[in-house]
């Protein structure tokens, strides 16, 4: 069974606190915007899909039991909440990208006369629940087309490096690359996973072993400063890690720490693939050169647990992603397949037609 990070039911939001894992799991409740903006900021919920679900229904939460009479002051309040929520961490695209969507909607129905303003409210309810399956149906479809893509590769055994958390505490449930993993376990196919502690939020140490553990996934935690050790070491079928922002070339914003697993993955000839729903692509970033990385407090870094470790007056800089180009990237996994990243907008383009 897996881990349930974002609890639903009509009107009402929690989410598991990720900031108490992996020693307490305590579930929060999440009663309006502000609420969300604030787990979202503060990681108490991480995971570009998982952000994007819970800024959305904080949204839901906020207005399930309110009337609205007049869809012009509707539609303000929901681009202003909307507008707000995407200012809590700017790198990941998706809840910049679903936030839009909902934005669009409330427009389209606003100008619709047909549409009254309470018809209205229960559409953007709606399509702000169906986001939860939807999710859980994406990461299912990336975990089958990367288990046959892998399977193909270097057939039915696999030692796989992954990177930060991608799992069920950072999506709806089941997970992009974790998902591929766990479907590779389900084949039989995986012999080993090894995880990176992810400093300095320690996501792998705290989140991806938990789930590994909690799933008797036979699996490694290791330093972020092993990865080339553990190249030099294990026979490693490929890196599986996901994805915050995919630019229109195949460049690709994602945890701090990605972009020197894949140039290790190049030198070492090891296929190095991201997994990502296509809410993850951004055909309006050029390349990552574009893409705005969020930098953290230093005391991630100088802290652990409010205790200092580093010495007092020393600077720090702490970027949360890293941008990893395209020519490392051996394919970019999605719910409906593998793309690779030098075709990524031409097949995407033809698949949107």
């Amino acid at each position: 069974m897996t881990l349930e990070a974002i609890k639903y039911s009509k009107g009402k939001l929690e989410i598991l606190d990720q900031l108490l894992l992996p020693l307490e799991s305590k579930y929060v409740e999440i009663s309006n915007v502000e609420d969300g903006w604030n787990a979202i900021n503060s990681m108490q919920v991480r995971g570009a899909p998982g952000i994007a679900i819970v800024g959305c229904l904080s949204y839901v939460v906020e207005i399930y039991h309110k009337s609205f009479d007049n869809k012009e002051k509707f539609c303000e309040n929901i681009n202003k909440k909307f507008n707000y929520l995407i200012t809590s961490r700017p790198t990941a695209v998706n809840l910049i990208k679903e936030s839009l969507k909902i934005i669009d909607l409330a427009d389209s129905c606003k100008k619709n006369s047909d549409i009254s303003a309470v018809e209205m409210k229960n559409c953007l309810i709606e399509a702000i629940e169906n986001l939860l399956q939807q999710d859980i149906s994406d990461n299912k479809a990336i975990g089958n087309f990367g288990a046959e893509k892998l399977i193909s590769l270097s057939g039915n055994k696999h030692c796989i490096l992954t990177h930060c958390n991608t799992g069920s505490l950072a999506t709806a449930g089941y997970g992009t690359a974790l998902g591929v993993i766990r479907r590779l376990n389900e084949l039989g196919s995986l012999e080993h996973v090894y995880c990176t502690e992810t400093r300095p939020y320690m996501q792998g140490a705290r989140l991806t072993a938990y789930e590994l553990v909690h799933e008797k996934i036979p699996s490694t935690l290791i330093c972020d400063s092993a990865v080339a050790a553990l190249f030099q070491k294990k026979s490693i079928t490929a890196v599986l890690v996901g994805a915050d922002r995919i630019a229109a070339n195949g460049d690709t914003a994602n945890k701090i720490g990605t972009y020197q697993i894949a140039v290790l993955a190049k030198h070492h000839n090891v296929p190095f693939f991201v997994c990502a729903t296509l809410s993850s692509i951004d055909l309006n970033t050029k390349s990552g050169n574009d893409v705005l990385i969020e930098e953290r407090p230093s005391a991630e870094i100088t802290d652990i647990k409010n205790n200092r470790i580093a010495a007092p007056g020393i600077s720090c800089w702490n970027p949360a992603f890293d941008v990893t180009k395209a020519e490392l990237i051996s394919g970019i996994i999605t719910e409906v397949g593998c793309f690779l990243p030098e075709n990524l907008k031409e097949d995407i383009v033809k698949f949107m037609k």
